[in-house]
């Protein structure tokens, strides 16, 4: 998909001027998310869904979570600061095994990842429809263009090795992140979009200096600071953020269901699930 921009882009020199490239980034970050306009936001009050929401144009706020999660309560609390509307849904164990044998049987997938993250997008797209939202934005495509994985870091201080798995990340979404919500968005006939992906700002993001955007203690380091330039409040832009199968606790429902159906692994327990 983005692989014509990584050629173009090849060996071109690295910006580092922060000062400008905030600049640029605000409108760039602000033009990619009111293309659409009264979006339901897929919101967990990270950095990423909580910029798209701040940017958006009467945008719907959607939060999903297991009994034990922080994630709704956060969520609450950043919808409140932010001043929008959010909904949200607190699943019970019995709750989530129906939404894990619906993605399971949907993506015919028994990749724990995958059907972990997919439980939540298919939870946030069930609520989206039942209020008629037509487009659901996503934070997809932040973590690769400006450094957010945890294993981003463990590249090193290689900036061009750092670089260049950001190029394999983006390319990586086809099989791994678009096999998954292509489906889910499909199933629901909601257009699922990704603001981080419009190509005008992936071809920007992909020139800054990766040492601007990651180091070995800090990630999304340069999309924070715009973050905090265009009035999102400190702790919400700062704020560590696990993966959302973890911080939803759908992974953690995974395997209280594996281990109550008598399977040692979850994976042996959504393989059960996609037989049946």
């Amino acid at each position: 998909m983005f692989e014509v921009l990584r050629k173009e882009l090849q060996n071109h020199p690295f910006l580092t001027d922060k000062t400008k490239i905030i600049a640029s980034l605000k409108p760039l970050l602000t033009t990619a998310v009111q293309k659409y306009h009264s979006p339901g936001i897929a919101f967990s009050g990270g950095i990423d869904s909580a910029l798209i929401a701040l940017l958006a144009t009467s945008p719907n706020l959607y939060s999903v979570a297991l009994e034990n999660s922080d994630d709704v309560t956060w969520s609450k609390q950043v919808a409140k600061q932010l001043n929008l509307p959010i909904k949200t849904k607190i699943l019970s164990l019995e709750e989530a095994e129906e939404v894990i044998k619906k993605v399971v049987t949907l993506l015919q997938s028994t990749d724990v990842t995958h059907v972990g993250i997919g439980c939540v997008v298919f939870s946030v797209l069930e609520m989206a429809k039942e209020d008629g939202i037509t487009t659901v934005l996503g934070g997809l495509g932040a973590e690769e263009i400006f450094g957010g994985y945890k294993r981003h870091i463990e590249y090193g201080n290689d900036l061009t090795n750092i670089h260049e798995r950001l190029w394999d990340g983006l390319k990586d979404m086809e099989v791994r992140d678009f096999s998954r919500d292509v489906p889910i968005a499909k199933h629901f006939g909601i257009n699922l979009a990704a603001p981080f992906l419009d190509e005008a700002l992936v071809k920007y993001a992909m020139q800054i200096d990766p040492s601007l955007k990651i180091n070995n203690k800090r990630r999304k380091i340069i999309l924070r600071e715009v973050a905090l330039e265009l009035g999102l409040p400190k702790e919400v832009a700062f704020r560590k953020k696990i993966a959302a199968q973890y911080s939803s606790k759908f992974d953690r429902a995974i395997q209280r269901l594996a281990k109550k159906n008598g399977f040692h692994l979850k994976k042996e327990y959504l393989q059960s699930l996609l037989k049946k």
